[in-house]
């Protein structure tokens, strides 16, 4: 961590909440979400989560070649219909000023997932955008492995 706060410390009890929040969305299964906290990291340049998200997916069974393209996700063959409806969805919320979260996303959303895989994407996503927010803000990095 930078010389910025320490949010975890300061406020562990909300943080720890939030943490809570994550535990409550697994209907779209462990890759999936880490696919989706994943990009919506990168498409906020918060550094640690890409770190901690990647490993996730990777420890879920994700393949590097997978990670590796996820910024192309649109242009890849690798990723199916039901991921290229969540990572469309998990963008325009993140990018909710420029999108507006448009029907036809949503609308693509329910050709592949239930309405509660539904309402636990749009959390992911939402809480991922939290975090980023946090971990950007206070300048947290991760740990090198070396």
């Amino acid at each position: 961590m930078s010389d910025r706060l320490n949010y975890m410390e300061i406020n562990s009890k909300a943080t720890n909440l939030l943490l809570g929040v994550k535990k409550q969305v697994g209907s779209v299964g462990e890759k999936l979400q880490a696919l989706i906290e994943l990009r919506v990291s990168q498409i906020n340049g918060c550094v640690y989560c890409i770190d901690l998200h990647s490993n996730e997916a990777r420890a879920a069974g994700e393949t590097q070649q997978r990670l590796d393209c996820l910024p192309a996700w649109t242009e890849c063959p690798f990723f199916n219909e039901s991921e290229k409806a969540a990572l469309a969805w998990a963008e325009a919320v993140t990018l909710l000023s420029d999108t507006g979260a448009p029907d036809n996303l949503y609308e693509e959303l329910k050709i592949h997932f239930s309405d509660q895989q539904i309402v636990d994407l749009t959390i992911i996503v939402s809480l991922m955008n939290t975090f980023n927010r946090l971990a950007v803000g206070f300048r947290e990095t991760p740990q090198s492995k070396d």
